[in-house]
């Protein structure tokens, strides 16, 4: 089995993490590569899956990393929450020690992405992969946008609001969760749309079918009204640039050890496994 081994350089914990588990690591599997940078393209190395130390940021670093060619992931939790990164770096070896290739596929979870496009004039200039989300958002000063939503081509209604998010299931998670959008399995075929601090209390979050074309346009843009893609900026925005966002062809493919459900995570990860105290009842 070749094992690539991925992680945020900037935090000391996961270069000493990824330091101190790479002779273990290489008992059981060939490092054909690693890399602490973020940046190297790993579109083309030939490996069977990646190994990632950090929490979900440095996932979503190493899916963008993989590019169109997604190698099944097997994530090291040293992050803070990690709904994505669920394993201890003690389990790590265990795992690495007693899979086999059959494993692995069987364990693997294929999660959709989404692939996000900027049109001015009806010609395309930018692409990018996301996992997460795509949000429009505005920079200084911080003005109302208007922002008109189309599903298959189709007006749907006009956001007025500080951005609106389109998010998969893995990021409902997310920014989604903190603007107020619902929780989605990890492995449902569908996007939320949740507008952030929408002006008319009656726009709420809404989930579609992935299998539909989402077009975001901004009626009234600003100096810094952007598209940001999983947290980066991919592009300023200009009246009527058309944002389009659809399913993604390749899958984000996380390895599910066994007795790591996708409820058990969020029982420990969002407290759902306490009581409230609320005092007293006699």
């Amino acid at each position: 089995m070749r094992a690539i081994i991925l992680g945020f350089g900037g935090r000391a914990d996961v270069v000493r993490e990824a330091e101190r588990m790479r002779p273990l690591i290489e008992q059981y599997a060939e490092v054909v590569a690693s890399d602490l940078t973020g940046e190297a393209d790993l579109s083309q190395v030939d490996a069977d899956f990646a190994i990632v130390f950090g929490g979900d940021g440095s996932i979503l670093r190493a899916a963008h990393q993989m590019g169109y060619r997604q190698l099944p992931v097997i994530a090291v939790n040293l992050g803070k929450l990690g709904f994505l990164a669920d394993l201890s770096p003690e389990d790590l070896v265990s795992v690495v020690q007693t899979m086999s290739a059959e494993d692995l596929h069987r364990q693997v979870v294929e999660h959709l992405m989404l692939e996000c496009r900027v049109f001015r004039a009806g010609h395309e200039l930018h692409r990018q992969l996301g996992l997460n989300e795509v949000t429009v958002q505005n920079g200084a000063p911080f003005g109302i946008l208007d922002v008109h939503l189309y599903i298959d081509s189709e007006l749907v209604t006009t956001y007025s609001c500080d951005g609106l998010i389109l998010s998969t299931p893995v990021g409902s998670t997310a920014h989604s969760l903190s603007a107020g959008g619902p929780i989605l399995r990890k492995d449902l075929q569908a996007f939320v749309i949740s507008p952030i601090s929408p002006h008319t209390l009656t726009n709420r979050p809404v989930v579609d079918s992935a299998d539909r074309v989402y077009e975001l346009v901004v009626a009234n843009t600003q100096q810094q009204t952007s598209v940001v893609v999983d947290g980066h900026v991919l592009a300023p925005l200009q009246p009527a640039d058309r944002v389009r966002v659809e399913r993604a062809e390749p899958r984000f493919k996380l390895f599910s050890p066994p007795g790591h459900s996708y409820y058990r995570t969020l029982r420990e990860k969002l407290g759902w496994s306490g009581r409230l105290n609320l005092g007293h009842r006699s």
